[in-house]
């Protein structure tokens, strides 16, 4: 009886032993295995905030898409949701600008600011970027897969072609681009006043043009005449900013700005003590 219970469990032993070794050798196979590696992926197709202290400090071109608006070599329209009107077509602006998607038109927070803009997707691209000027809010916003648009003037994606192309790349329907947000220069132009013809001694609104720099505006203030203290506007829309506290407003005025990274330049007594509405005021400073 011990015998037979001893060659049983030798037996188990062994059979034990050899289901126990191919399932190690088996770990050791998978251990030995080169890892894999991920799939490269396309930087310029991720989205990031174009804002202006992200965008000059990231120096990488983002994904976008483009398509034009109006007359083949015109300036996209009348200035559109920024306010801008007729000045679009005229020098600094010179029709190079476009109507930005949500992500650049930032509910008009982004009106005035620049980037450029280049293309290789299509055969008719000359691969070199032009500059342009948020004026408008893009119609038709986002295209599928898109993370932003730039809807812009006939002149200014013509001016991404080569060469006699132009025609050929206006008529490519969406093109895709790449886009990076650039200072704006306006050599010898002094930032600009509008006032609106709404405006009375008691309701101040006006439309502020030609910012250097970041382009874009993040909070305006008034200082009357006598006060010490700044009271903030509020954007009305576009570009177009107001004041109306309910109270008679003594001119002249200073207009304190703030720029998108939050550089403030004063324009000391740019609204003179006889402001007229309608009545455009050039003040004598820009950022630098």
């Amino acid at each position: 009886m011990a015998k037979t219970c001893t060659l049983a469990l030798l037996g188990a032993l062994v059979v034990l032993s050899l289901l126990v070794s191919p399932i190690a050798c088996s770990t050791r196979k998978l251990a030995a295995k080169a890892p894999v590696k991920a799939a490269p992926t396309n930087k310029t197709t991720a989205f990031t905030n174009p804002a202006a202290s992200a965008a000059y400090s990231s120096g990488g071109w983002l994904a976008a898409g483009a398509t034009y608006y109006g007359n083949p070599n015109g300036d996209g329209g009348e200035g559109g949701a920024c306010g801008y009107q007729g000045a679009v077509g005229q020098r600094p602006f010179s029709s190079m600008i476009a109507a930005g998607s949500t992500p650049l038109f930032l509910k008009g927070l982004g009106c005035g600011a620049c980037y450029d803009v280049m293309c290789s997707s299509n055969k008719a691209c000359s691969g070199k970027p032009v500059t342009v000027v948020i004026t408008d809010l893009s119609p038709g916003n986002l295209y599928p897969g898109e993370p932003a648009h730039f809807d812009m003037s006939g002149t200014a994606l013509g001016a991404m072609a080569k060469p006699g192309k132009a025609d050929q790349l206006r008529a490519g329907g969406v093109i895709r681009v790449q886009y990076k947000r650039v200072p704006c220069k306006y050599p010898g132009v002094k930032i600009t006043f509008r006032v609106d013809q709404g405006s009375n001694p008691f309701y101040f609104k006006t439309l502020i043009e030609f910012e250097d720099d970041d382009g874009d505006l993040k909070a305006v203030a008034l200082k009357q005449a006598g006060s010490t203290s700044w009271t903030p506007m509020r954007q009305d829309w576009g570009a177009l900013w107001r004041l109306n506290n309910g109270q008679r407003l003594r001119g002249p005025f200073s207009l304190r700005l703030t720029s998108d990274s939050g550089r403030k330049l004063i324009a000391k007594n740019v609204i003179p003590l006889n402001w007229k509405a309608g009545a455009t005021y050039r003040s004598l400073v820009n950022y630098p």
